[in-house]
Formats: C-alpha cells, structure tokens, sequence
C-alpha cells in the first residue's frame, strides 16, 4: 500500500511525486487523463515505488488508512471539482491536501465543509516552482493540527533543507498556510518589481549595456543582496537569443502576467487596512505592463524627458535603494500577517515563516537570517523597521535612496515601488502627518466628527451653522 498519494501530474504535481518517492516513500499516483499517468509511469517509474492507478476509485484503494491526499490542480472551481469526486470514495478522518496555490477564502470554507463531514482537510503553500518542488521546496501547511502531524514526516524530509533544518513548519489552523503562502506570493512581486526598476535606471538611466548589468548583478548576489532572485536575474541577463543574436532580455515582450496571487495579497492588505504599498504597486505596475498598445500610441504624444545620462557612479546608489525598499517590501508583508493573525485567530511566529523561506522558495535570500534573528530577539516586534539592524540598515542607505529616486523623476523612469516603499517608510517615521487636515474636510462635509490632541472624547464642528465645536461622545 501507498503512504500518501498525488492527483494531478501537470509539472508541479508530477515533480512533488517525484521527490517524495525519491525520499523513499511508496506514493501513488493519478490524473484525471488516464494517458498522463501511463507517461508519467512510463517516464519515472525507475525513482521510486510508485503505484499508477488509472481512476480515482482505483486510486483511493491504493493508499493507507487513514488516506493521504495532495490535491495538484489549478486553485478554483477545479479544487472543488476534485474534492467532489473523492469524497464519496473517502472513510472518516482522511486527509484531503491542497498543495495548490488557493486563495485562503476558499481554503477556509473548504476546511469547513469537509471538518463537517468528518474528513480533515490541509491547506499547504508550496513555493519553489517546478525546481524546487522536485529538488526541495518551502512548505506552509495550515489545517487541523493533528492532521498536520499525519504528514509531518514526509513534509519535513522532502522540503529544502537550511543549516540541518526544513522549510517547512505548521502555520495555523484553517486558511494560515495558504494566507502565508499569499502574502509570500506578493512580496514576490514587490521584489520582481524593484529588481526590474533597478535594471531600468541600470540600462536606460545610466545606458549601460546587458552584458554590464549582468556583472553588477553578479556582483550584488555576492553582497547584503544575495537571494535567489538575484542570482536568476544575472542569468537571464546572460542569455543570447539564438535567433538573432541579441541578449534575450531585447527580444522579450515587455508585458507581465499574473495569476492574481499578488492581486489577492493587495485586496486582503486593504480589506484589513494594513499600507501594503510596495507590493500593491507592484501589481498595478504588472497591470500597466498590460497596456502595451495604448503605451506605444502615447509614446509618440506624450511630452516627457528622454532617459539617459545617468552618472555610472549611481550604480552603488540604485543598489543601496533596492535593499532599503526590499526591506520596505518584507516589513509591510509581516505586518499583513500580523493584522491578519490577530483578525483570525492564528498564531503565526514571524521568526519561523521567515527562517521556512530561507531556501526552497522563490523568495529565498540571505537577510531572511537577519528578520528570523530580529524577531528572535523582539517577539513583539511591531515592524521590521523598528528592528535595530533594519534601522541602521535604511538609515544607511536612505540617502542613496533619495537620490536614486530624485534621478529617475528627472529622468522620466518611473520608479513605483522604490518611490512608494520611500514614501511608506516617510510616513511611518512622522509623529505627525496630514491626515488631521482629511478628518476635518470628512467632519465638514460628513459630519464624521474628530478627535483632538488635547483633550479625551470625539468632536463635531458645526461648520456650515454657527462654527461652534460640539462633543459627541
């Protein structure tokens, strides 16, 4: 009999089999299209002891009580549809496991239908991309605790593995896995895009060539900017198109997609009133990328400054800039799950989400350590801004950081996240901003009252009357 197995054997689905068998666990195997398990089976068969099963009946049968299940279809109305064909197949107390990227909405209803039904059911991030989910990815369970700890040993043996120990940990009950795996998804994006911005003022402020910025970006990974998206930022910069003998990079529509992770991490930040801006820009710049044909017509219209001539002295400055609002980015996605902990009851431990994508995730860098140690040493941290390495760090660099910003509104580069994270962190470090301005324009025409600075209680102007102030509490 299989421990566990796997439905759905698209690439994700197919490579999480592969690692698990490789690991020495006997896991079946099935797909909706019968022919794509036979090729699986066909191709992999000689990793592992697989059992191929061609329906779901046969499937189910294959596999120890109480049954273990990854779920590996597309999020959505496909889950639902999987979830449907088996629970008829299903006993009391098996584990139904939805290793897909859903939204933790879904997540959440899902976990209880099913608890009603007397089935257990996982929510489980997974990140590292087809790479990581054959080699070793970053795993964020939520679910029942118990039913986590059906699956605990085989999670933790084929997760990526950092100074001995796995990237994989409990998150919570419910939606907490998938919501953490959100909020990783849209850091993602906040830093896809400031890497993008750097390359920007890199080649068209500046006017350097491909192959120059890849050296830079070579030369970052080896510094405070070390993670995996760096590394692969170099590597496509290497890449000469076959074709035409041009760097691939100039041959590639500059149009970027999205499957609405980041889109959802925003959506959530405003319902929850967190000021997720860096990786809420980040989606809308994604969104502007989609308008190619209106962005060539205006081109041609538009009054702006011509990039260029940028001085190369400015690279150390653009690098200083990426690493404060990469910093930026991270502090406002913990503070999402922190808001988001406390509206659902979950007790997520910042420290350890953080130590979980040292490897195997898209994410994956070398200051993780340095948030992982900040909450170790700060429980309570509020914000990663107030931890003292993260403070002496943009503190260090915030001048460049104005800089590089000032040079690209000069130079017509647009610059969203890194002029967005800048404001975010002006805002934050005000004792007092603008808004008493706001609340008395909302009490003018709403009468939406206000509080004042020296005096206890809310207040009420009667400004289209007499002008007196009036307490409304």
């Amino acid at each position: 009999m299989s421990q566990i197995g796997v439905t759905g054997l698209a690439v994700m689905g197919a490579n999480l089999a592969r690692n698990i068998a490789r690991n020495g666990v006997p896991i079946a195997v099935h797909n909706r299209t019968a022919s794509k398990t036979k090729d699986f089976m066909d191709e992999f068969s000689g990793e592992g002891d697989f059992t191929g099963t061609e329906t779901l009946q046969e499937f189910v049968e294959a596999l120890e009580r109480p049954r273990r299940i990854i779920v590996m279809v597309k999020a959505g109305a496909p889950v639902d549809g999987v979830i449907a064909d088996l629970e008829p197949l299903l006993d009391k107390d098996d584990i139904i496991i939805d290793a897909g990227n859903s939204h933790y909405v879904d997540t959440r209803r899902r976990e209880e239908e099913l608890t009603a039904k007397g089935l257990r059911f996982i929510g489980s991030g997974v990140s590292g991309g087809e790479e990581g989910a054959l080699n070793g990815p970053s795993i964020m369970p939520g679910g029942p605790r118990e039913a986590y700890g059906e699956v605990e040993e085989i999670f933790t043996t084929i997760a990526a593995q950092v100074d001995g120990s796995p990237c994989c940990a409990y998150i919570g009950p419910d939606g907490a896995g998938h919501y953490v795996k959100m909020v990783h998804n849209g850091i993602e994006y906040a830093d896809m895009q400031l890497i993008a911005e750097a390359y920007d003022l890199l080649r068209h402020g500046i006017g350097l060539d491909v192959p120059a910025i890849k050296a830079i970006f070579d030369d970052w990974n080896r510094g405070d900017l070390e993670s995996f998206l760096i590394e692969i930022t170099a590597t496509v910069l290497d890449k000469v198109d076959a074709e035409t003998g041009k760097p691939l990079i100039d041959v590639i529509v500059d149009q970027a997609e999205q499957k609405g992770t980041g889109r959802w991490t925003a959506q959530d930040a405003l319902e929850l009133g967190v000021p997720l801006t860096g990786i809420t820009e980040a989606v809308f710049a994604r969104s502007l990328s989609a308008l190619r044909d209106q962005r060539r017509d205006a081109s041609g219209v538009l009054a702006g400054p011509k990039p260029g001539g940028l001085p190369e002295s400015l690279v150390d400055d653009i690098r200083a800039a990426l690493y404060a609002s990469k910093v930026v980015a991270y502090a406002q996605g913990f503070e999402q799950m922190a808001a988001a902990a406390k509206t659902y009851n979950w007790d997520l431990k910042m420290g350890e989400l953080a130590k979980i994508w040292r490897g195997g995730c898209i994410i994956r860098a070398r200051f993780l350590n340095r948030i992982t140690e900040s909450y170790d040493a700060h429980p309570d941290l509020v914000n990663l801004l107030m931890a003292p390495y993260f403070q002496d760090a943009v503190a260090s660099a915030q001048d460049a950081w104005r800089k590089v910003i000032v040079s690209a509104v000069e130079q017509g580069v647009a610059v969203p996240a890194f002029s967005s994270s800048l404001a975010y962190y002006d805002g934050y470090r005000r004792e007092r901003g603008p808004a008493n301005l706001i609340q008395g324009q909302r009490d003018f025409f709403g009468a939406h009252t206000y509080r004042r600075v020296d005096k206890d209680g809310s207040f009420h102007t009667r400004w289209s009357q007499d002008g007196t102030e009036v307490r409304t509490d």
